[in-house]
């Protein structure tokens, strides 16, 4: 039995995101670094191109930080590999199928790699593999092996489960960007600790992994105010206190309460408790907007718990931009809907169209655009 808490790793990104703007940082969407700003050898800031508009501008910084996991080594461009990126893959399949009630750890019976099969809702998540892969980040997905393996690994453990291709919701791979020792040769043998490397005017956090992720942050940042004091002697401010800060969400421990407050929108018990796992103490606004507007109390898609809704509120509070952050990275209907809303893409679409302000033909396109991401990520099953 493993014992341990569950995290949503995109809204968990988002939070500290909305968070830092919260206290005054300047945070964008789709903003690509594509080169640093230099003068005598020191780094002066960024090249950006908006994706989102094709807008090219730099930014100027006294001290510039590299915080970009598995892309840090493309991006410093001084000839040192310091990474070793590692795939993992993991795929979803329904949970009744497994039947199990609590997480479980093991030891893959097919070459010994510890797994995992983690209860999430009505689903099961499998994972995860451990490969070297030199592909770019934003190309990596899932393919037939990884999915053969996960299934032989799961049906060992569990044989009544009798798991087979076509039980696979949805699967998804990623990089962890390890640190790179001299004689390492396999992924397992790297480290998951975090290295900072320091340049004129540049700070790289290198490594590293989501659970220490805070103590990461606060490395990097007591380096940038100790460079910042060292180039023109301002005061080191008092240490931040992110440990104790609740993220957006996270106000109050009352779960109850807020759920409470989530029923007198009109929402059964279960729907309600759905929405304060995902939104917590904003779960009473998503709520307000589907009490508001009888549509957006629909589900996204035939078999999804998100609600239309939830599309809306990403955009105004989430910097959703693209159909593809909201059904991927947002409401997570990617995941967890057999069909993953391709049928209903145009339709939602144009539900979000007036809060960006799309026209028909580009509706049309983001819906197209999401239709061929799913096809990318889907490609395995043309090799099962």
């Amino acid at each position: 039995r493993y014992y341990d808490a569950q995290c949503d790793d995109a809204r968990l990104t988002l939070a500290v995101v909305r968070d830092a703007h919260r206290h005054g940082a300047l945070v964008a969407n789709y903003a690509e670094v594509v080169g640093f700003e230099t003068a005598a050898g020191r780094t002066r800031g960024v090249r950006l191109v908006d994706r989102a508009g094709d807008n090219a501008f730099s930014v100027r910084a006294h001290v510039t930080v590299n915080a970009t996991g598995p892309w840090s080594d493309g991006l410093r461009r001084d000839g040192q590999t310091l990474l070793q990126r590692s795939k993992g893959a993991h795929v979803v399949v329904p949970r009744a199928r497994v039947g199990h009630t609590e997480a479980v750890t093991f030891l893959s019976p097919v070459n010994g790699r510890v797994m995992f099969i983690l209860p999430w809702g009505d689903l099961t998540y499998v994972g995860t593999t451990e490969t070297e892969d030199g592909g770019t980040p934003d190309t990596i997905v899932a393919d037939a092996e990884d999915v053969v393996y996960l299934l032989r690994s799961a049906n060992a453990i569990f044989p009544d489960a009798r798991l087979q291709p076509d039980d696979v919701v949805a699967a998804w791979a990623g990089l962890r960007p390890l640190v790179r020792p001299g004689t390492a040769t396999a992924a397992t043998a790297v480290s998951r600790e975090h290295v900072i490397l320091e340049t004129p005017g540049l700070i790289s956090i290198m490594g590293g992994k989501l659970t220490t992720y805070r103590v990461m942050a606060a490395d990097t940042v007591d380096r940038v105010v100790t460079a910042l004091h060292e180039l023109d002697g301002r005061p080191i401010p008092p240490q931040a206190p992110t440990a104790q800060t609740p993220l957006l969400g996270g106000e109050t421990d009352d779960l109850e309460a807020i759920a409470a407050e989530v029923e007198r929108e009109g929402f059964a018990a279960g729907s309600a408790r759905r929405l304060v796992h995902r939104y917590g103490s904003e779960a009473p606004a998503v709520a307000r907007l589907a009490h508001g507007d009888a549509r957006l109390a629909a589900p996204v898609a035939d078999g999804a718990n998100a609600i239309r809704a939830e599309l809306i509120h990403a955009v105004r509070r989430e910097m959703a931009l693209r159909l593809t952050d909201l059904l991927i990275r947002r409401a997570h209907v990617f995941y967890e809907v057999p069909g993953h809303a391709v049928r209903e893409a145009d339709e939602l679409a144009a539900l979000v169209a007036p809060e960006l302000g799309w026209d028909r033909t580009r509706a049309a396109a983001e819906a197209a655009a999401y239709r061929d991401e799913v096809e990318r990520r889907e490609a395995f099953r043309r090799h099962l």
